[in-house]
């Protein structure tokens, strides 16, 4: 690679990590489980999640988050990312993030225990991989600042009028 070409390998690179991310939320929010587990590297590790243990490979978060999720309405966001790229197919990210998770069966809440969900407030730190062309998470930690809970009085949370459509990006 020419030095010209450098920082544009650099902005591809960025941009197909930041999409990889994009589906991580949207493919959660969505309850598209299988889709998840094709983001992440066969030996991705997770930590920090109320859903998976420490040290959890692919299939038991997913089956954690899965399970967990099932009855839940639920939005992530995560924006403002730092991207450092360690070698040509190697990068550790930092994300700001914010959820809502709310419980829709009167499950208890671990986060804030007497509440029917919460909001909160954090960072992801990650490590990608590009495999095969695709840039994959390869670790995945979530740490929080804060949590706010929803209080079990708030009237019930309604879901859109429009739910989401798995496959428009690929229709024709």
């Amino acid at each position: 690679m020419s030095e010209s070409e450098a920082p544009l390998q650099r902005l591809l690179a960025a941009q197909a990590i930041a999409e990889t991310k994009a589906r991580y939320c949207r493919y959660i929010d969505t309850k598209q489980w299988s889709r998840l587990a094709s983001l992440f590297t066969p030996d991705c590790r997770f930590e920090g999640l109320g859903s998976a243990p420490a040290g959890a490979d692919v299939a038991t978060f997913v089956q954690g988050v899965s399970t967990r999720l099932a009855n839940t309405i639920s939005v992530h966001h995560c924006h403002m990312p730092e991207i450092r790229l360690l070698s040509a197919g190697h990068a550790r990210v930092v994300w700001a993030m914010e959820d809502y998770v709310d419980w829709t069966d009167g499950s208890t809440v671990k986060e804030a225990p007497g509440s029917r969900g919460f909001r909160g407030y954090g960072h992801y730190e990650e490590e990608y991989r590009e495999v095969n062309g695709e840039w994959k998470i390869s670790f995945l930690r979530l740490t929080r600042l804060r949590i706010d809970p929803v209080d079990a009085s708030q009237p019930p949370a309604l879901k859109g009028q429009r739910q989401a459509t798995p496959d428009w990006l690929n229709a024709d």
